[in-house]
């Protein structure tokens, strides 16, 4: 059987052609191309798909927005996506779209110890449903059901909620948030424009303006990585206070979420951010915020905390749902 699998996000789209005998699979070609720089899913796939690649049983793509009926509007860049379509033109019997954060959840089960950093144990014997929440171009939230033998993934929007401050200084970065956007989602903190914001937020508050090279460093690649780089260096006092509240915050909504599904079974961090920045999560404001839920907070020190280190958990979670499918 050979899938097609891809994860397609804001900022870029990866694709690989899996082979599968139904036990086991192994990648035939990869390869990630950047979002903006197509219109369409299907001017990627052109690109990706030679005339000597064998031809697709099924693919699965797991996209950064909701899915109905087929059809995906993704959130953080202007696609339409639509199963019928791709399987028509690219003639492959069966299409799957998936939410990106469904299709990472898939591949937990499937990952391998070394690709899992544990920031906290949680209990030994922990189990029951399990929350996955990922930093990214946008953030991203979903949820596996445990139904007593099996877990079974679902999607989730919960990243687009409102953001909910809990002191003065993150009131104070809802009131400047506000000024720039109608409403405040936790998208627009924990994300990678997010710690922008935030960093945008810390100069303004504290009526500074970013050093010269960052500022260069800023405007040449990719701002947001800037900002982590120059603090995990500590070599911009405001790009560690920003870091440093990103991170809690990525604590406290990673909280909110396994709260809300009762994530007894664990949480899993995902996303490009989490792996680059492994030494600020493993500080304790991350699971400062993740634990302090009032009275709640055994609960919360219960569940396991893993944050996934392989950036093609999406891609392997879409192909192992395909070959489900087509299985079941």
């Amino acid at each position: 059987m050979h899938i097609l699998s891809g994860d397609i996000g804001g900022t870029k789209t990866t694709l690989a052609l899996f082979e599968s005998n139904g036990t086991a699979s192994r990648v035939l070609a990869r390869k990630t191309f950047s979002s903006r720089q197509h219109d369409s899913l299907e001017g990627v796939l052109r690109q990706f798909l030679t005339k000597d690649m064998p031809a697709q049983d099924v693919a699965c793509f797991g996209l950064a927005g909701p899915i109905h009926d087929g059809i995906c509007l993704t959130t953080n860049l202007p696609w339409r996506v639509e199963a019928k379509n791709l399987s028509g033109e690219f003639g492959i019997p069966q299409v799957f779209l998936i939410n990106d954060l469904e299709a990472n959840a898939w591949s937990i089960a499937q990952l391998p110890e070394k690709d899992l950093h544990t920031l906290h144990p949680g209990k030994p014997d922990a189990a029951g449903n399990r929350s996955i929440v990922s930093a990214g171009t946008g953030l991203g939230e979903a949820g596996l059901f445990w139904d007593g033998t099996q877990h079974i993934p679902f999607a989730s929007e919960g990243g687009h909620a409102s953001f909910s401050p809990t002191n003065p200084l993150e009131i104070a970065l809802l009131e400047y948030l506000l000024k720039k956007h109608d409403r405040v989602s936790w998208e627009l903190v924990v994300s990678g424009m997010g710690l922008i914001n935030i960093h945008d937020f810390m100069l303004n508050h504290y009526g500074e303006a970013a050093p010269e090279w960052l500022a260069g460093e800023m405007a040449e690649g990719d701002a947001a990585a800037a900002i982590s780089k120059a603090a995990l260096e500590s070599r911009c006092p405001l790009c560690v206070k920003a870091l440093d509240m990103f991170v809690h915050l990525y604590g406290v909504e990673a909280g909110n979420h396994a709260f809300k599904i009762m994530a007894t079974g664990g949480v899993y961090i995902g996303g490009g951010i989490a792996p680059k920045i492994l030494d600020a999560l493993e500080k304790p404001a991350f699971l400062e915020g993740f634990f302090a839920k009032g009275g709640m907070e055994p609960l919360m020190r219960d569940m396991p905390v893993h944050v996934i280190l392989n950036a093609d958990a999406a891609l392997y979670g879409a192909a192992f749902y395909a070959r489900n499918r087509i299985a079941g």
